[in-house]
């Protein structure tokens, strides 16, 4: 028998290579799936955070706007809040942004804030009081409590939506005055704003 020629040996050994790869590969896929196999898996994990939202009804205005106020005058008025969440929480009413006056008119206006059912910014009538919150601060006391930690009420608040009403009473209130210091506070201004903060528990 003739003995291939070189050239020929170099083609077969060429040809026979990718074939003994591809028959290693297939062998290799075969091996590979040649035991019994099982899984399982606990799907759909997942993290949110709770939500809280607080509101009233106040529209943007402003629930006192006084002018020409005289000694001893008086008057109430309410706010209905509105909390929303989905994490039990707790609401507190805290005093922010105070306008001091030159003649101390702060230390004579008078505050009493309740809370309770029934009434709305428009009208309190209908108001049921529940509990006295602030008895009779002035300005400058309500003022102190300037923060969610020092607040006042503490209204625990369930998951989902509930609202409460709080009724605000003022006083200018002179007692003990002489007519002289009763005088100098003409012309005078002062402010606060009463705000209320809800936070999970």
């Amino acid at each position: 028998m003739n003995k291939p020629s070189r050239r020929a040996q170099k083609l077969l050994v060429g040809a026979t290579t990718p074939v003994a790869v591809v028959c290693a590969a297939a062998m290799v896929y075969q091996a590979s799936y040649a035991a019994f196999s099982g899984q399982t898996r606990n799907s759909g994990n997942d993290w949110s955070t709770g939500s809280v939202n607080l509101t009233d009804d106040d529209n943007g205005s402003a629930r006192f706007q006084v002018a020409n106020l005289l000694p001893d005058q008086t008057d109430d008025k309410c706010i209905k809040v509105t909390a929303n969440a989905s994490v039990p929480s707790t609401v507190k009413g805290y005093a922010v942004n105070p306008v001091p006056s030159n003649t101390g008119l702060e230390n004579r206006i008078k505050v009493t804030i309740e809370d309770g059912t029934g009434g709305t910014f428009a009208d309190c009538t209908g108001f049921q009081p529940q509990t006295v919150l602030v008895p009779d601060y002035t300005l400058a006391q309500l003022a102190q409590a300037n923060n969610w930690e020092s607040g006042v009420g503490g209204w625990t608040v369930p998951a989902g939506t509930s609202s409460k009403t709080y009724r605000i009473t003022w006083r200018f209130d002179t007692a003990g005055m002489t007519q002289a210091q009763v005088d100098q506070l003409q012309n005078s201004r002062t402010g606060i704003d009463i705000q209320w903060e809800m936070r999970s528990n």
